[in-house]
């Protein structure tokens, strides 16, 4: 370090504007993120910029990319974020009342379609100043990496066997069925499971590498293998694609069920026994003692058992 002064210049506010210049790639939209005006932002950066020797984030192209120095710098300023989070509010414990903290939240697009929406609503009315992310499970990242590098707080998704390493809570069971069109052959003549395997298959893209769902994990169990002809990474277009072709969801019945009343679509039990869908909750040890995230586990452990009691009044009242 040139300026052995340099720790009494720069503020914890800078540490949080380089990581979120950095991790944004652009100032407006790291402004737009940390909830300062661009000038502010690109003041900030010109400080940075001079404190390192180093431009830290350059032009390329229509966008903008770290430097060497810059890349280098993501990882120890989220860790002097985290740390600080960790030292000044856990210490003194959790009001969300009063709260400014960041809640991120890595889940599956094919839960309940009301899951999410009802604990995005809940944690706004109870900690209206915390900011939320919900980031996507995609097969492009690790999400045992995410939660150990603090890029997330807790991981939500459905397992066959979820992870060791990684402390978990149950959530939500579903029951396994088919979604078709009502125009597919099977809603008038019904199938077996040869018919079932045979069948166009629709399934999503992974949730990490190497992931293969839970439906492929029974089925690899039992020695059988299905027909896969498309894969999307976007659960939520799949039920408009299956309504106007002949391609065949397997996944629980609860998110099918949201699609009945808006497409041409059809529900059939599926001929190859499954167990229930069971979701969960995973977080990392870094977390399990923290205030904060104990607060938030508890609020997606609520929606989640008030959206069990709401499943379960539906099913009395038809």
């Amino acid at each position: 370090m040139r300026d052995p002064t340099i720790l009494d210049k720069i503020d914890l506010h800078l540490i949080r504007v380089l990581h979120t210049v950095l991790t944004e790639r652009s100032v407006s939209r790291a402004a737009i993120r940390l909830g300062m005006h661009q000038p502010a932002v690109s003041a900030s950066l010109k400080r940075l910029r001079d404190f390192a020797g180093d431009a830290l984030l350059v032009r390329s192209g229509a966008g903008m990319v770290p430097t060497e120095a810059g890349l280098r710098m993501i990882e120890p300023s989220a860790a002097i974020l985290r740390g600080a989070q960790r030292l000044f509010a856990d210490v003194r414990g959790f009001d969300p009342a009063t709260a400014r903290t960041t809640f991120r939240i890595a889940a599956s697009d094919y839960l309940d379609s009301l899951f999410l929406p009802r604990l995005v609503a809940r944690l706004k009315d109870q900690a209206p100043h915390c900011r939320i992310e919900i980031q996507p499970l995609t097969g492009g990242s690790d999400y045992r990496a995410r939660l150990a590098q603090g890029d997330v707080d807790i991981v939500i998704g459905n397992w066959t066997t979820p992870p060791g390493d990684l402390h978990l809570g149950a959530l939500l069971d579903d029951e396994v069925v088919c979604l078709v069109s009502s125009q597919h052959p099977a809603v008038r003549r019904g199938w077996d499971a040869a018919a079932w395997l045979a069948a166009d298959h629709v399934a999503p893209g992974q949730t990490h590498p190497g992931a293969k769902g839970v439906i492929e994990e029974h089925l690899d169990a039992l020695g059988l293998q299905r027909n896969i002809s498309t894969r999307v990474a976007h659960f939520s277009l799949i039920p408009a694609m299956v309504a106007s072709t002949l391609l065949v969801l397997t996944t629980g019945r609860a998110y099918c069920q949201r699609y009945l009343a808006q497409l041409p679509l059809a529900l059939l039990p599926c001929p190859v026994a499954f167990p229930p869908m069971r979701y969960y909750q995973l977080w990392h040890e870094r977390t399990h003692a923290s205030a904060s995230a104990r607060w938030l586990r508890e609020q997606v452990k609520s929606v989640a058992s008030n959206l069990l009691d709401t499943r379960s009044t539906h099913s009395k009242a038809a």
